[in-house]
């Protein structure tokens, strides 16, 4: 019975670092479950590397020059044979990995973490899967406001004034039934699952703030 030896996992790095570059390139060649290909110090070479000979993963650091990590990232998704691509680079917030996943980068990995962790991201990312340290996920889509009707912005105001299921159906001419239809279409708009969370959601809002701010008039 002849047992196939598993296709190593072909890589491409980017890291304007030649001694961080350095170093990658010599974990990645002592893990015989990976191939390097091909190292670059700037986004262009990378570019150009990765396009010449295509690979199955790129590792690249998000400020790799000229074009840096996002634009690079933008570039090989019009490409048909673009590698899957991983970013190692610092993280002290949340801010690069969630921009890196907004580009299209398939994982990251924080300079951080042991080297065995960029490893295994590089190896699941080739594998199909997506490796993000956890994000707020909500950030990524944008401002939930945006997605609500004018019956369910009404709603979500009454809602932080303190009306009732009742009242708010007296206010807005519906059936309590109706009110509560809607309320849960807003509840998974707003991605919360209570009135106390829809209102702290409104009052933490640009929009809900404005509101308090706004003079209330006694006439």
């Amino acid at each position: 019975m002849v047992i196939e030896t598993p296709k190593a996992i072909q890589v491409a790095l980017g890291d304007s670092n030649p001694l961080m570059l350095s170093a990658l390139s010599e974990i990645f060649d002592r893990d015989e479950r990976f191939s390097l290909v091909s190292t670059a110090r700037t986004a262009e070479g990378f570019l150009e590397a990765v396009l010449r000979v295509p690979v199955d993963v790129g590792v690249i650091d998000w400020t790799l020059p000229m074009l840096g990590g996002e634009k690079l990232i933008d570039v090989l998704r019009n490409q048909a044979a673009a590698p899957r691509i991983v970013v190692y680079s610092h993280a002290e917030n949340q801010a690069v990995p969630r921009h890196a996943m907004s580009a299209g980068a398939a994982g990251f990995c924080s300079r951080s973490e042991a080297p065995g962790q960029l490893l295994d991201t590089v190896r699941d990312v080739a594998g199909g899967k997506m490796v993000f340290p956890f994000l707020d996920v909500r950030a990524l889509r944008g401002d939930p406001l945006q997605s609500l009707t004018e019956r369910e912005h009404s709603l979500l105001a009454a809602l932080a004034q303190g009306r009732s299921n009742k009242e708010l159906a007296q206010d807005l001419g519906i059936t309590v039934n109706t009110v509560k239809f809607h309320l849960r279409n807003l509840f998974e708009k707003l991605q919360v699952n209570s009135r106390a969370q829809a209102i702290a959601f409104y009052y933490s809002t640009q929009a809900g703030q404005a509101a308090t701010q706004t003079p209330r008039s006694d006439a």
